[in-house]
């Protein structure tokens, strides 16, 4: 199911809550795709999205579905925004973050970077990632001007213990990398994707939805990621 918000009023807007919680009550999951429909602004469609999930109806909806029905939310480039903004990764739940908490800021290139990059498997403590191993390897596509991640040094050593980063940009010799060809946005720790304490909120930079057959010509590598069909596997 496709959920659409509508903005233009504020009735409008309330209608859309009432709506799209009803349709999360009756969901298995919640996926937040890329792209700037909120505006190619600072925090982009991450702000948009996150105002409409802090409203106490949308909240309570999401939290059932985590805590009750043991539901799977995934955020993808303006998405992953949403989930850090949220506090759903790397915490799992909806909180009021601040400046301790991570968040995705400007690229430190300071422009829009568009690529392909490797990222690699680094932790497979997910649902989304139950038929990925440690250690592969897969060519994803990135767009985004906002897409560096960055951490309290405290916060990120948890995230490492815990098994959070699920995936982090590698050169060509596999090797995580702050070089900028090959991680595009300076992200700590080469850092592409984090996960909830459980690994049910998964949240990453790379398009992974962005594959299939005859799609980027002449280019090496490992371009399908399965992550949205061990989503559904979840549930078969």
């Amino acid at each position: 199911v496709v959920a659409l918000i509508n903005n233009l009023s504020p009735d409008a807007v309330a209608k859309s809550v009432e709506r799209i919680a009803a349709q999360i009550d009756k969901a298995q999951m919640i996926v937040f795709p890329g792209g700037f429909s909120g505006g190619d602004e600072p925090d982009g469609s991450g702000k948009f999205i996150t105002a409409f999930f802090r409203n106490p109806r949308m909240a309570e909806a999401v939290t059932t579905l985590l805590k009750d029905r043991d539901g799977l939310i995934l955020g993808i480039c303006n998405g992953f925004q949403a989930l850090i903004k949220l506090g759903l990764v790397p915490y799992g739940r909806i909180i009021d973050t601040d400046a301790d908490c991570p968040t995705l800021t400007f690229n430190t290139i300071g422009r829009h970077q568009s690529m392909l990059v490797r990222t690699m498997i680094v932790s497979d403590n997910s649902p989304w990632l139950k038929n990925c191993a440690v250690g592969d390897i897969h060519t994803v596509p990135v767009s985004h001007g906002e897409g560096r991640f960055v951490c309290p040094d405290e916060l990120l050593k948890t995230l490492i213990d815990n098994g959070q980063i699920a995936t982090q940009y590698v050169d060509l010799s596999g090797s995580p990398t702050m070089d900028q060809r090959f991680n595009p946005n300076g992200s700590t720790l080469a850092v592409e994707g984090i996960l909830s304490p459980d690994g049910r909120v998964f949240g990453k930079m790379g398009h992974s939805e962005r594959s299939g057959r005859n799609l980027y010509k002449n280019v090496d590598g490992a371009k399908f990621q399965p992550i949205f069909e061990n989503g559904v596997a979840y549930f078969a």
